[in-house]
């Protein structure tokens, strides 16, 4: 199958590199300059993603990485191509929180109280007038969400102060078990099985430090149907509507007083692909092929048991350095390099390869995704633990604790609320 492949630094190359040990024909276009993409001297590009479509033609297979380019998704569906990514209803969803919300509302969700703002700076005036703890948004894509701690909100006060411009939004603080329920939307309906996930979002053990992009995830197909059909799947008319065809998650906090949706994500996040991709059995193409040709049954084979997520970084990670020279990029070296099937174990994020040396790139220092599975989380993390202790690289940091959380409260708590088996 052909695959044409677009995004602004091909950060998904680990996609990409996996359809071709599939067996696919990949091209792909990185929108940014070339010193500024991820995958140097790994994966080729091409100049002209438009150029290429006579290429890929109507029986291959189009993928869009990033939101804000649904428009364009939908309008090459019109013309007859098979495009994965997303939609502008998605893009509407992921990139305008307060517009998410509503639709949450619409279909029947208990919403969080939630306040939008055009500026900082009225959410600073706001906050003064209502000062308590509330969890800061931001409408732009990869930045940081802020999780208010004094009662009065006085940390909250100094974020946003030096948040800069665009629209943010300011929402209750709810005490519970964060979790996510995500699938696969053909353009007509979810495929099965959905799956249910446990982010890590702290820079370091033990939830504690700033908040990062994530440093890990806990996942499983298995045990999501409930929270799945009560939360996800009633958007599911909103989305057939809107012709999306894409991966969909929303995360949620659970507690005593009911489920609450907090964001949607309309995209292959990271490093949500990679923990699902230890899961999928017959990898990316079949799944690519099955959300933009629809054909029943509507479920793809998946391996049971759960499946552990590690991020790897090195300075100035979860900051970014745009200054960054070339030659400080760190070597990243394995001691025991993976081959065959044990490759797709290992997921590159921010790399490059220079005269066959492997490279971090300094700018974010965001290097790779190790995953592991097993029957069950010990053995997911064990897996996953050893992966990590396989990678070498100067200043390398990680979290060990990934899945420690759900084993210490979490699990009997959804199970007490009638959530898991």
């Amino acid at each position: 199958m052909r695959i044409l492949a677009i995004g602004p630094r091909a950060y998904l190359g680990d996609i990409y590199l996996a359809l071709q040990r599939e067996g696919h024909e990949v091209r792909v276009h990185a929108e940014d300059p070339p010193g500024d993409r991820a995958f140097g001297g790994l994966i080729d590009t091409v100049p002209d993603w438009r150029a290429e479509l006579d290429w890929v033609g109507r029986d291959g297979i189009v993928f869009f990485e990033r939101i804000e380019r649904g428009a364009v998704q939908d309008a090459l569906r019109a013309q007859g191509y098979r495009v994965v990514g997303g939609s502008a209803f998605g893009d509407r969803l992921e990139g305008e929180r307060d517009f998410g919300q509503a639709v949450l509302r619409e279909a029947g969700l208990a919403i969080a109280e939630s306040h939008p703002f055009e500026h900082p700076a009225l959410a600073l005036e706001w906050l003064g007038r209502n000062p308590g703890r509330y969890v800061l948004k931001h409408d732009e894509v990869g930045r940081n969400t802020f999780v208010g701690d004094h009662p009065e909100g006085l940390d909250l006060a100094f974020m946003l102060r030096r948040a800069g411009e665009g629209r943010v939004l300011l929402m209750e603080r709810i005490e519970g078990v964060e979790v996510g329920v995500g699938a696969y939307f053909d353009g007509t309906a979810f495929l099965r099985p959905a799956c249910i996930d446990f982010e890590h979002k702290r820079f370091f053990p033990g939830e504690m430090g700033e908040m990062t992009g994530e440093m890990g995830t806990l996942a499983s197909y298995e045990g999501a149907e409930p929270l799945f059909a009560a939360t996800l799947d009633r958007v599911a008319p909103r989305l057939a509507a809107a012709g999306h065809v894409g991966y969909v998650n929303l995360n949620l906090m659970v507690n005593e007083r009911g489920v609450w949706p907090l964001e949607f994500t309309c995209r292959f996040g990271n490093p949500g692909f990679a923990v699902l991709a230890a899961l999928q059995a017959d990898g990316w193409g079949d799944l690519m092929a099955r959300m933009a040709m629809p054909r029943e049954p509507r479920r793809f084979a998946t391996t049971p048991g759960w499946s552990v997520a590690i991020v790897l970084t090195v300075p100035p990670f979860p900051d970014h350095r745009a200054t960054a020279e070339p030659s400080e990029d760190p070597p990243v070296f394995f001691l025991r390099p993976p081959e065959g099937a044990e490759q797709d174990s290992y997921h590159f994020v921010d790399m490059r390869r220079e005269d066959g040396q492997l490279l971090g790139r300094r700018r974010s220092g965001h290097l790779m995704i190790v995953t592991g599975t097993g029957p069950t989380i010990e053995a997911a993390q064990a897996a996953a633990r050893a992966r990590a202790g396989n990678v070498v690289a100067p200043e390398l940091r990680w979290r060990s604790d990934i899945g420690d959380r759900f084993l210490g409260g979490e699990r009997e708590r959804l199970r007490a609320l009638g959530w898991l088996p």
